[in-house]
């Protein structure tokens, strides 16, 4: 299917969908539904605070990763600090 076809049919979703929550959806004699605000807002305010909190969790997963991250280079950094320690005692040795 070509990409504007596909475009044009999104944005008649979007357009159906902002319709139905703020005019409802009424076909004479066959359907009627009210607007979906209150609905919209109940699940907005259900779903926020979870996102937040989710959002928290990441951030936190995040940082606590990049302090692992950071304590095992500073680890390996000393393993190599140590092993030129001792590879100039050895070559002091030599000599």
């Amino acid at each position: 299917m070509h990409p504007l076809i596909k475009a044009f049919i999104g944005i008649l979703l979007i357009v159906a969908a902002v319709w139905y929550i703020f005019k409802g959806l009424v076909i004479p004699g066959v359907l009627s539904l009210a607007p979906a605000w209150n609905d919209v807002k109940i699940v907005l305010n259900g779903s926020i605070p979870l996102f937040v909190a989710l959002m928290g969790f990441f951030i936190a997963w995040l940082e606590y990763d990049e302090w692992k991250i950071e304590k095992e280079l500073r680890e390996e950094e000393e393993k190599e600090k140590r092993a030129r320690q001792k590879r100039k005692r050895s070559r002091r040795k030599k000599r």
